[in-house]
């Protein structure tokens, strides 16, 4: 009974955090897709767009970006061939079954409710690995820190791949614990489909295995164990599979290995500079939640450690990219989230001072200010003009009209005008024109669009953008 009644506060203080992590995601859920790494949400965006405007093809997904930029050869159909379009699908369900709101609200909406179900998730762990006020702690910190609500706030697939992730360890823990098939099996599918949206989750299989060495004590123990061999076949196939079909498109792939170490910083001064004292220790702990962490690591039991090991794998590993990209640290957070509730705990529960418990609640405090004050940067529209511009083309541009946007490769720009093209100049507009550019927009008054006005027929220009028609 007493058991029970812990249980009946516990959901009510959950239900509140879930609540209050929902209505933080939504200041500025309007904000077009021109705020802090548009180009990256613009791609994703595009994707599902063209799901809704030409049907819904999960083989051949396609993007209004049809430049070499991305692969460095010519991608006239647009194809985009990178993660499965897993979220796109859930983006397309939302928007086509409920309406209401745009596209672009229901897919910044699709990553607030992979948000809320990884939450879910973590209490769930922090439950099982630190107790019911270390559940609470883990999800309240994931859901509040600043940085993750921002980017579990965008059109990006990180949120709902990490969202299937900590689920597929949550349901392997139970699987630990109780021996449960359904728990490992079910646990095999959500891994499958969170390697399918992002395989960067392959590194949450740190705790995973962690686990598996702890079950079955050693490697002749695991290579015996038929179930974990059918879990690893129902995990990794449908990755390899999707990888080896999108090889047959290579125009549609980015480039993708200067993630690993392309500018060699890997364990360089820069490297550690960026990724723990930047990102880690002032855009995410805020410095003073740097405190929490290292008590939180000093105590926590293995799993979480190993938990957290996975993150220091990734970062390393994938070293160019979370240096370049801050949003690729989205996959940290839920690890880091249940050492700061560990680390909360051990200051709370020093026993006859009230000083480390004030501390704790001090530290967050700061921790959320300073977090806040760097990540409000990351809301504001700060080139408005190519949302003006973007609805210029859409106005005087026939639908299926190719149209060159240039922005420095941004598929920003592109995405605003509503038609598919060329977000950067990756020839001459010449040749562009040759493929079937029909029209010139740009908010930069260079001397490729000097060039453009001085050649083709200008039918609008003002102090902020021209508009340029390509077929006189």
């Amino acid at each position: 009974m007493k058991k029970r009644n812990k249980r009946i506060p516990a959901l009510l203080l959950l239900t509140a955090i879930v609540l209050g992590g929902f209505l933080v995601r939504l200041v500025k859920i309007d904000s077009p897709v021109a705020d802090w790494h548009s180009w990256r949400q613009a791609d994703t965006a595009s994707v599902t767009k063209n799901f809704v405007e030409r049907g819904v093809d999960l083989l051949y997904p396609r993007y209004h970006d049809v430049s070499s930029i991305q692969s460095g050869m010519t991608n006239l159909r647009g194809f985009r061939m990178v993660e499965f379009p897993v979220f796109n699908l859930f983006h397309y369900m939302f928007f086509s079954l409920f309406g209401t709101f745009s596209l672009e609200v229901w897919g910044r909406l699709t990553s607030v409710f992979s948000a809320l179900v990884t939450s879910l998730f973590l209490y769930k762990l922090g439950q099982k690995f630190i107790g019911i006020a270390g559940g609470l702690l883990t999800a309240f910190f994931y859901l509040f820190i600043p940085f993750n609500i921002y980017f579990t706030r965008v059109i990006l697939p990180e949120p709902l791949s990490v969202a299937f992730g900590v689920a597929a360890v949550w349901f392997f823990v139970k699987y630990f614990y109780s021996d449960s098939a359904f728990s490992l099996f079910f646990s095999a599918i959500l891994f499958a489909i969170s390697l399918l949206i992002k395989p960067f989750a392959v590194f949450y299989s740190i705790p995973v295995i962690y686990l598996i060495f702890v079950k079955h004590k050693s490697i002749y123990g695991i290579a015996k164990s038929i179930r974990l061999l059918i879990y690893l076949d129902i995990a990794l196939i449908p990755l390899f599979l999707w990888r080896a079909w999108i090889n047959q498109f290579p125009q549609g792939i980015p480039r993708f290995v200067w993630a690993f170490n392309g500018d060699n910083i890997r364990f360089r001064p820069a490297f550690w500079r960026w990724i723990f004292a930047e990102r880690l220790g002032t855009l995410i702990l805020g410095v003073s939640g740097i405190a929490l962490f290292v008590e939180g690591l000093l105590h926590s039991k293995t799993f979480l450690k190993m938990f957290f090991l996975g993150s220091l794998v990734y970062v390393t590993v994938f070293a160019t990219a979370n240096v370049r990209h801050d949003y690729y640290q989205t996959f940290i957070i839920a690890p880091v989230s249940l050492v700061l509730a560990q680390g909360f705990i051990s200051y709370w529960r020093q026993k006859n001072d009230l000083l480390p418990k004030f501390t704790a609640v001090f530290v967050v405090a700061v921790m959320f200010l300073v977090g806040f004050d760097r990540v409000k940067e990351f809301y504001k529209i700060n080139h408005p003009e190519i949302i003006e511009a973007g609805r210029a083309v859409a106005r005087v541009a026939p639908k299926q009209s190719l149209v060159i946007a240039p922005y420095n490769g941004d598929t920003a720009f592109l995405y605003q005008t509503g038609r598919w093209g060329w977000p950067v100049i990756d020839s001459s507009i010449p040749e562009i024109v040759e493929k079937g550019a029909q029209f010139y927009v740009s908010v930069n008054f260079d001397k490729d669009t000097t060039y453009a006005m001085e050649n083709y027929k200008v039918i609008e220009k003002t102090d902020k953008y021209v508009v340029v028609d390509l077929r006189n």
